[in-house]
């Protein structure tokens, strides 16, 4: 295990997922999460039973949202709330849309979404909003005026440092490397790849050279496809970056049965259960990643505590998590869930998800 790596993620500058909009502890009755809320928080409130949840992923059966579904639906007992998980399953920047609205006609009293693309959702999610659903983004934010609440796995920064320094370690710190990431769209994704794009301008990676940017949809075949192609296209290709669950197995899977195994780097954003085989058979060093349930049951729980009236979404506020503790919410309406885990061949057996 690289310490050195784990204290970076730890420490690093806070960067924001998104350009989103909130309120500050003092200004509750201007805009939180974007939105006119002129509604006092009440602390004390005691947690509404009987809730009902709409978890709305980026796509359905994607092993991420899975994992991050089952820590809501632990959530929704604890909580003895009901958890409905609906979605698309495409990843397209619009796809989402009828399942928001479906959620508005049944009345929800919330909705956990992870977002396609900010905008596309955003007209849907305001109209949700409008109609008394409160609105938590999780994973991926929505435009900051469309929902009340992020919960953003770990911060920006901490991601995208962490995501160069393994790539730069595993390739010896020099030589081409490429990103393979989700959609175009994603809002994520793009924070990171930007992110990624000033560490590398900095001196101690000047022997790294980001050679092109691919988009794998975070279809399982398409992420395939583009790995090879990216072998293909890059002859000197040293290294692979892919910061997302589906695009890291499948790059994985090109690589560990081909002649590039072991001359070309992988490193991204995957779940130990995916990527174990590829860490023991010397296809993967290291990734990373946060636990998908911890986000899901965290998500729940905020949205759990913004339909009970004990938190508005306003900086400063604060809520208890059940079994994760308490949280504050912090600038412009997010909520950290913590630091990601570095995952390679001496701690990857402990992990199961």
């Amino acid at each position: 295990m690289n310490t050195r790596l784990v204290l970076a993620l730890v420490v690093s500058g806070a960067v924001a997922l998104t350009a989103c909009g909130g309120t500050t502890k003092d200004s509750s009755s201007q805009q939180t999460g974007g939105a006119t809320n002129a509604a006092k928080a009440d602390p004390n409130a005691p947690l509404k039973e009987g809730l009902k949840i709409t978890f709305l992923p980026k796509q359905v059966n994607n092993p991420y949202f899975t994992v991050a579904q089952k820590g809501a639906e632990q959530a929704g007992t604890a909580l003895k709330a009901e958890v409905k998980a609906t979605g698309p399953s495409d990843a397209a920047a619009s796809s989402q849309v009828t399942y928001i609205n479906t959620a508005a006609q049944q009345k929800q009293n919330a909705l956990v979404i992870s977002a396609n693309d900010a905008n596309a959702v955003a007209p849907a999610l305001k109209s949700a909003r409008s109609q008394g659903v409160k609105v938590v983004t999780f994973d991926s934010d929505a435009a900051p005026d469309a929902r009340d609440v992020f919960i953003n796995q770990a911060r920006s920064n901490d991601i995208a440092a962490g995501q160069v320094k393994l790539i730069s370690d595993a390739v010896g710190g020099s030589g081409e490397i490429a990103i393979l990431s989700a959609t175009p769209n994603a809002t994520n994704q793009n924070a990171w790849i930007e992110v990624m794009k000033t560490e590398l301008a900095k001196p101690e990676y000047s022997g790294l050279k980001l050679v092109e940017t691919a988009y794998g949809n975070d279809d399982d075949q398409t992420s395939f496809q583009k790995t090879q192609g990216l072998l293909q296209a890059h002859p000197n290709l040293k290294g692979i970056i892919s910061p997302t669950t589906v695009g890291v197995a499948a790059a994985a899977r090109y690589l560990s049965s081909s002649e590039y195994k072991g001359k070309v780097q992988l490193t991204g954003l995957g779940t130990p259960n995916q990527m174990r085989k590829f860490v023991q058979d010397g296809t993967v060093k290291s990734f990373a990643l946060w636990d998908p349930s911890k986000l899901g049951y965290l998500a729940a729980y905020a949205a759990a505590a913004l339909a009970s009236g004990q938190i508005t979404g306003a900086e400063g506020e604060k809520f208890k998590a059940g079994d994760l503790g308490d949280y504050t919410i912090g600038a412009k309406g997010e909520v950290v869930l913590g630091p990601p885990q570095v995952f390679d061949s001496g701690n990857i057996d402990k992990f199961d998800f």
